[in-house]
């Protein structure tokens, strides 16, 4: 447990039992909302250094895309094209930034492997089946379409 959440949590803890001493239901709002902010500290430190490098196809199909849409820089970044037994490697990409990996010519389909590590040495791994021909996956499509939805 790191000091900022050791902090609020005492100081959170002695509040709400001066309060105990006035009023009860006025503790209880205070402790609920204590221990909520406890909480939330104690998951933010679970998506501290994670890294989130995602592939895609550029429009010409000529390049595969790397960009790291994480919160933290991706390192050691491995990258294999399994149809077309193309490996290469990036040595890093920082946060939000993107990097470009041309190709010798136009790819209809491939599946693109990604092995990547962060600034502690955890290492994670993707895989991406691209094609030219579909379309990219749109999150906010409903699973049901309804109401003439483009």
């Amino acid at each position: 447990m790191d000091k900022k959440s050791q902090i609020v949590l005492v100081l959170g803890l002695a509040v709400t039992i001066i309060l105990l001493i006035f009023n009860i239901y006025l503790a209880g709002i205070v402790f609920i909302l204590v221990i909520t902010l406890f909480m939330s500290t104690q998951i933010m430190q679970d998506s501290v250094s994670h890294p989130d490098v995602e592939a895609t196809l550029s429009d010409d199909a000529k390049s595969i895309v790397l960009k790291n849409s994480g919160n933290s820089t991706a390192l050691q970044i491995h990258v294999a094209l399994v149809p077309m037994d193309t490996p290469f490697d990036v040595p890093s990409i920082a946060v939000d930034e993107s990097f470009i990996h041309p190709l010798g010519a136009m790819v209809e389909e491939v599946k693109v492997v990604v092995t990547f590590e962060n600034e502690k040495n955890n290492v994670f791994s993707k895989s991406y089946s691209l094609s030219s021909l579909e379309n990219a996956y749109d999150p906010l499509k409903p699973m049901i379409p309804m109401f003439k939805w483009k």
